[in-house]
C-alpha cells in the first residue's frame, strides 16, 4: 500500500516548521537534540547523587529544575555551536526566556 504523494515527509515537515533551509540543516538540528539528552542523562544522576537526594520526591525534582535543566539550554547551545547550529538554537533560547519572563511580568 503506498502513501499519498501529497503530503510532506516528517523532514520537510520540520523543516517548515522551524523555517530552515535544507533537509541537511532539520538532520543536524535533530542531532544537536539527541546529543544533548543523552548528554543530561549521563550527567543526571551524579549531579542529583552529589545532593545526596534520593529519587523521586520533593527535592530531586527541586534540584532537577533549578540544575539540570538550566543545563540543558547550556548544551543545547554547546552542541548546537558544535554542529554549525548555534544562531537556530539562540534564537530558540531567547523566544523561551521571553516566555519565561513573561509569565512573571506584570500584565496590563
Amino acid at each position: 500500500m503506498s502513501k499519498p504523494k501529497d503530503r510532506p515527509g516528517f523532514l520537510h515537515r520540520l523543516q517548515a516548521k522551524w523555517q530552515l533551509k535544507s533537509i541537511f540543516q532539520v538532520v543536524m538540528v535533530l542531532m544537536v537534540f539527541a546529543c544533548t539528552g543523552f548528554t543530561i542523562l549521563f550527567i543526571k544522576a551524579p549531579i542529583l547523587d552529589f545532593f545526596g537526594v534520593e529519587k523521586g520526591g520533593f527535592w530531586n525534582t527541586f534540584l532537577y529544575l533549578l540544575l539540570v535543566l538550566p543545563l540543558y539550554q547550556i548544551f543545547l547551545l554547546i552542541y548546537g555551536f558544535l554542529f554549525g547550529q548555534f544562531n537556530f538554537f539562540w534564537e530558540k533560547e531567547k523566544q523561551l526566556f521571553k516566555r519565561i519572563t513573561g509569565l512573571f511580568s506584570k500584565r496590563k
